[in-house]
């Protein structure tokens, strides 16, 4: 396999799409870089805390790290009075690709910890790609990120398209020889899924990421135009989903029509990874991607998590009609989940963003009340993402990661755009001085 993971990935044509559609600037100005301060015990006088509702009023208390009833006798602490300033949680990002080859890493990193996002998921990975990031992510300066390296596709299916017709100047071109079964894993079949469920078993993790795409449209599969970018059968998601709660694994499903969504449902998976409806491939009609009330209130029944992404429709260039057409259904189809009580996460799907990129879209669409988006962002989504921890809380024994903000975020729409202070599990980052 030629292991080259720009290529693999398709971050070439991601970038040069991600620059037309955002401008120069705004794609490639880099973000500050951080370091943590040492670890130390801290009281923080006057504080305002969001605690899921609203913000409560006091003192705060970190001890190693976490957020205590008191400090132990004799501790030495630094005590600092915040002025009334507002201490949210660090946002979630439940859905991108930008942190899983070394080259994202290195250059959107950064930008989680300025943007205040701590918490991020990685749906796709190439497992060498990925290995060593790893022990990268995690740091006190850096994301902690939840890698994807199990994703499943069709023959057909995306992202080979991205991987097999990328033409960046100098890159080799691949074979489908080169990636299929490597960087992602092709099944065209329940048997083949049964005959090849080893390699998910030999890649680790706790998620695989299936690729469902108009599966309701067989003939967009005798379309050569269209190969590469469709994904497996609805009797392929169901093999899979059954074999992977087996072995103890979640499925996480990417799909693009309601129908889709149905069958997803259907076949069992724990989460969806994108609300139908970024936009309007193949000359579908609003109608394609549509989710019913019975659809909403079979997710919820099934406790099926649904990842928001409404930032991803940046990545393809609409007539405003057009644009206003796929905010209405996004508008239509997140308030039918609410409705029906889904759990809704955070995610952008936004290659050159981060969950803020979602949030302030989000924010936008005005679905949410202020405070149920911030629990989104802040909470849902972090508790999600690692529900082995203590997260988004600010009581005794909840990790005391949190930003400091000049102004409430339940009244100020752009508060959480600039934070004045970063503290990831009780070390404060501070932005490092450009050699």
């Amino acid at each position: 396999m030629k292991n080259c993971l720009t290529r693999c990935l398709g971050l070439p044509r991601l970038l040069t799409l991600a620059c037309l559609l955002t401008g120069p600037a705004a794609a490639l100005e880099p973000a500050p870089r951080f370091e943590a301060a040492p670890a130390q015990s801290l009281v923080l006088e006057d504080a305002r805390w969001f605690d899921g509702q609203a913000f409560r009023e006091g003192r705060l208390l970190v001890h190693e790290g976490r957020f205590v009833a008191s400090l132990p006798p004799g501790t030495a602490a630094r005590s600092e009075n915040l002025g009334g300033r507002f201490l949210v949680s660090p946002l979630g990002e439940a859905h991108n690709h930008n942190l899983q080859n070394a080259w994202g890493f290195e250059r959107f990193a950064p930008r989680y910890i300025a943007d205040g996002v701590f918490y991020a998921a990685m749906l796709c990975g190439d497992p060498p790609g990925v290995a060593p990031l790893r022990e990268r992510a995690g740091q006190a300066h850096t994301p902690d990120v939840v890698y994807v390296t199990s994703c499943i596709t069709s023959s057909d299916g995306h992202p080979l398209g991205m991987m097999l017709n990328d033409t960046a100047p100098g890159a080799p071109r691949l074979s489908f020889e080169d990636v299929a079964d490597k960087a992602v894993l092709v099944m065209d079949s329940p048997e083949e899924v049964r005959r090849k469920w080893p390699l998910v078993a030999e890649r680790g993790g706790g998620l695989v990421k299936l690729i469902m795409s108009y599966h309701e449209r067989p003939e967009l599969r005798r379309d050569p135009a269209k190969r590469g970018s469709l994904g497996v059968s609805a009797e392929v998601a169901a093999a899979v989903v059954e074999l992977a709660h087996r072995d103890g694994l979640r499925v996480s499903a990417h799909v693009d029509s309601a129908a889709d969504f149905a069958a997803a449902l259907r076949a069992g998976v724990d989460q969806i990874a994108h609300l139908p409806g970024y936009f309007f491939h193949h000359q579908s009609p609003a109608e394609a991607y549509r989710l019913t009330p019975e659809l909403a209130r079979e997710a919820a029944r099934r406790n099926v998590e649904v990842v928001s992404t409404t930032a991803a429709s940046r990545l393809f260039p609409a007539e405003p009609a057009l644009r206003e057409a796929i905010e209405a259904l996004q508008r239509r189809n997140l308030q039918t989940l609410r409705e029906a009580g889904v759990r809704v996460l955070l995610g952008s799907d936004l290659f050159m963003g981060t969950g803020l990129s979602e949030y302030r879209q989000l924010q936008a669409l005005g679905v949410y009340e202020p405070a149920e988006l911030l629990r989104l962002a802040t909470i849902t989504t972090p508790r999600a993402l690692f529900p082995q921890r203590r997260l988004g809380c600010f009581e005794p024994g909840c990790e005391a990661s949190f930003l400091v903000l000049e102004s409430n975020p339940l009244e100020t729409a752009q508060a959480l755009d600039r934070p004045l202070a970063r503290y990831k599990q009780g070390r404060a980052l501070h932005t490092v001085a450009a050699p």
